[in-house]
């Protein structure tokens, strides 16, 4: 499975690029393969603010429905709407097409509940 190192993760198996205090997230390799083909996917509107850990939308594969939860608190500033018509982006791209959601921070200390590249791989491991 691919993590990049510059990227932090959540135990939920999303992932987080931070620059500055804002976070683009997404579905990490790992959640990608074990759920199979992405068919479908609801994100919230721009605007909605959400807690760490609160539910922000679902992705449906072929296997299963999962629940999708923010690694960190803030603002949704911006969903990547190109995912609604190709889904398929989050299996082919995970990292970088495939990403879901840009946040603007509110809690900044919260970063520190995040999992590094080699910690997420260990977690994974244990799956």
């Amino acid at each position: 499975m691919n993590h990049p190192t510059e990227l932090r993760y959540s135990k939920t198996h999303e992932w987080v690029r931070l620059a500055g205090d804002r976070a683009t997230i997404g579905i990490t390799d790992f959640a990608q393969h074990e759920l199979g083909d992405v068919v479908y996917l609801e994100l919230p509107e721009p605007g909605k603010t959400f807690r760490a850990e609160a539910l922000f939308g679902t992705v449906e594969s072929v296997k299963a429905v999962s629940d999708l939860y923010t690694p960190l608190s803030g603002e949704v500033l911006e969903v990547n709407a190109a995912l609604t018509e190709d889904p398929g982006r989050i299996n082919s791209s995970p990292y970088d097409d495939g990403w879901m959601l840009v946040i603007r921070i509110s809690e900044p200390a919260e970063v520190a509940n995040l999992l590094d590249s080699a910690a997420y791989e260990a977690f994974t491991a244990e799956q």
